[in-house]
């Protein structure tokens, strides 16, 4: 038997095929063991169809532990994140499984201080679980359910502490804000309604089939968005991912920016502020955020892939800003996560103070173009695909913290690494121009697969 559950972001799987009830209760209650006796634990869900059916279980396993269970219902994981710290709990679990399509979900254990516990802390629960070291309590020491209402209400209220309410009500801007028929749509909207914002909301019911486009907010997928926002003559779009902790941005002009773009326009208003201050990005980031951070007298740290490392990074090195070329800002003045909402509100008052566009502030920056790719593999295979790749570029200039990443002379880089919650090889080229980064992704796309037929 496997002794691995959780991947890069947590325990995922296709709904009742790799993740079942079952598991899910057995998985609950090696997380009580694991939090302990007594402790207070919030648990809440996204849209998905299968949500309620899998907060349901993993708090029957809570509860059998003698975990005291606060039910937050549906919210962003930010919002559930949020209100761990904000309510003094011992933990929290989210069930969502974020981008994934809907067939998925996936549960995610969260940290007292609302982060996502670490690798270390993942490997006992999955040690606990393997080894069926599970504590149960007796019958009359069994956890309590309370249900936790207005978290979204309490989330929605904290971002606003972090920016001046006033010259964003000034402005009237006009926002479309595309929820991907998930938790996007709950806290958002209100609150820019409350800052002083006009907002067009598309996808906005909920519906965890996403009807209206997958939960993953990529530019090709965000067309109905950029049509919008250029129809009704929006200052900003923005797209979230199934759990709303992942933004993607579009400006007036309706041109979509990868995550990196919108990261770089924080980062400089951020050092402009905080000189000196340090800077948590992964090895996926573009280039971009080194030029940034270097422009401005700032510290980059470089990480593995995934929001866990980056926020557990930010809170080791004393960090305030961390953030990933797929959307996420981690903004640890509210909190070190990823923050969907607080990104949006962010980007607004900096549009505020600077009294620029959303496009106007990207023009500003270096230009990069990135294109994505990925293969499809058997996990069993990633391993040795990663040492074949490695072999056949290790006399370039190579980076291996995470996966295999290139760089050349000109300025052009790609990365290549295995998905930690999919079985597929994902490839992210960048490039001053956009051609030489599809081809990148062509050609090393071609490589991967002529190497995977070896294996």
């Amino acid at each position: 038997m496997s002794t691995k559950l959780f991947g890069t972001n947590g325990v995922r799987g296709v709904v009742n095929v790799e993740l079942t009830p079952e598991m899910a209760i057995k998985l609950g209650a090696s997380i009580g063991t694991f939090f302990g006796r007594g402790k207070n634990v919030i648990i809440g869900y996204d849209a998905r169809t299968s949500g309620p059916m899998f907060a349901k279980a993993v708090t029957s396993g809570l509860m059998a532990a003698g975990c005291n269970v606060y039910t937050a219902g549906m919210a962003s994981t930010p919002a559930i994140q949020f209100a761990t710290k904000n309510h003094n709990m011992d933990g929290g679990i989210i069930i969502s499984a974020s981008h994934n399509p809907p067939e998925y979900n996936g549960i995610k254990v969260i940290w007292s201080d609302g982060i996502e516990t670490s690798h270390e802390q993942e490997a006992e629960i999955e040690s606990i679980y393997f080894e069926n070291k599970i504590v149960y309590a007796a019958w009359d020491q069994l956890g309590s359910k309370t249900e936790l209402p207005n978290i979204n209400t309490e989330y929605k209220d904290a971002i606003k502490k972090h920016v001046n309410l006033q010259k964003i009500a000034a402005k009237h801007y006009h926002v479309v804000v595309d929820a991907a028929n998930s938790v996007g749509g709950i806290a958002l909207p209100l609150l820019l309604r409350e800052i002083g914002c006009k907002v067009t909301t598309i996808n906005a019911n909920i519906d965890g089939t996403f009807p209206g486009r997958l939960p993953e907010p990529r530019p090709e997928s965000l067309g109905d968005l950029s049509a919008v926002v250029k129809a009704v003559h929006a200052d900003m779009g923005i797209a979230f991912d199934g759990d709303a902790d992942r933004s993607i941005f579009c400006g007036e002009d309706g041109i979509i920016y990868w995550g990196d773009k919108t990261f770089a326009v924080v980062i400089k208003q951020y050092l402009l502020k905080n000189p000196g201050a340090k800077i948590v990005t992964p090895v996926s980031s573009s280039t971009l955020i080194k030029d940034t951070a270097e422009a401005y007298k700032g510290q980059l740290i470089w990480t593995k892939v995934g929001s866990v490392t980056v926020s557990q990074t930010m809170k080791a090195e004393g960090a305030n800003l961390g953030g990933e070329e797929n959307g996420g800002i981690f903004y640890r003045p509210h909190q070190a996560v990823r923050d969907g909402a607080m990104t949006c509100t962010l980007l607004l008052d900096i549009m505020a103070e600077t009294g620029k566009s959303l496009a106007e502030l990207v023009a500003e920056e270096p230009q990069y173009f990135i294109e994505k790719g990925k293969i499809e593999l058997s996990n069993d295979k990633k391993e040795p695909l990663l040492k074949l790749i490695y072999e056949e570029v290790k006399h370039e200039n190579v980076s291996t913290i995470d996966g295999v990443k290139i760089w050349f002379k000109d300025a052009s880089a790609i990365l290549i690494r295995p998905s930690g919650t999919e079985p597929v090889f994902r490839l992210y080229a960048e490039a001053k121009n956009q051609e030489k980064a599809l081809k990148l992704v062509e050609d090393y796309t071609a490589l991967l697969e002529k190497l995977l037929a070896t294996i």
